[in-house]
């Protein structure tokens, strides 16, 4: 028996379905059409005026300039996800330094991070909370100069014991004079991988110890 494949052209296997437009989408051909056929069908006692033509050009010219429009701005939005995920790929097994205040201990390394001070500060302090909410460790930096600080912590408690390995929340506070503000930590974190955004999304970078971020966290790459 001879299989019915067989006779078919490749092109005809291979070839890819037919594009649709929705039920209530008009594009340019169809909008053209229209435009046409309201040409042939008017009434020659009242033709349509200059005005009126001139109405339905700019209306037609319209519609081709949007469509061309949204072509390159979904250009443009592939190529800026194309070059993020070029950019993420890069950070890959390299240590950043991003806006976060989360860092993970791992029992053993110290963890490292930084502040931002947009001015000077009479004291500087970090706190070290688990994931129960309790403080484990407070760390005073004392007065400090405006400018970005480095400060690290190397998992003692308070009572001078080990910390356990997780996850830990940094929360730094500035005093000057009166006023108690909280201040945005920076911490060193590895990357492990990276997940790229589906549909547009944004793009994760996935972090030794099971934390994640934003691309747009990082503040910068650790020397």
């Amino acid at each position: 028996m001879t299989n019915p494949i067989n006779n078919l052209d490749a092109s005809q296997v291979f070839a890819p379905p037919p594009q649709r437009k929705a039920p209530d989408e008009l594009g340019q051909e169809d909008f053209l059409k229209l435009m046409v056929t309201q040409f042939r069908n008017q009434d020659p006692f009242e033709p349509m005026d200059n005005g009126q033509f001139l109405g339905q050009l700019a209306q037609f010219s319209t519609v081709s300039g949007l469509d061309t429009l949204n072509q390159g701005f979904d250009g443009l939005a592939g190529a800026l996800r194309e070059e993020q995920a070029l950019q993420a790929s890069n950070l890959v097994g390299r240590t950043v330094v991003a806006e976060t205040n989360t860092a993970f201990y791992d029992g053993d390394t110290t963890v490292s991070g930084a502040l931002d001070l947009r001015s000077s500060a009479a004291a500087v302090e970090v706190d070290i909370i688990d994931a129960s909410g309790q403080l484990v460790q407070r760390i005073d930096l004392g007065q400090q100069p405006a400018g970005t600080m480095n400060f690290t912590w190397d998992g003692r408690t308070a009572d001078g014991g080990r910390a356990d390995a997780g996850q830990y929340t940094l929360a730094a506070r500035v005093i000057r004079g009166q006023n108690i503000e909280s201040v945005q930590t920076l911490v060193e974190s590895r990357v492990d991988s990276v997940t790229l955004g589906r549909q547009g999304g944004a793009m994760t970078l996935n972090l030794a110890g099971g934390g994640s971020l934003a691309l747009s966290q990082v503040y910068r790459i650790a020397e």
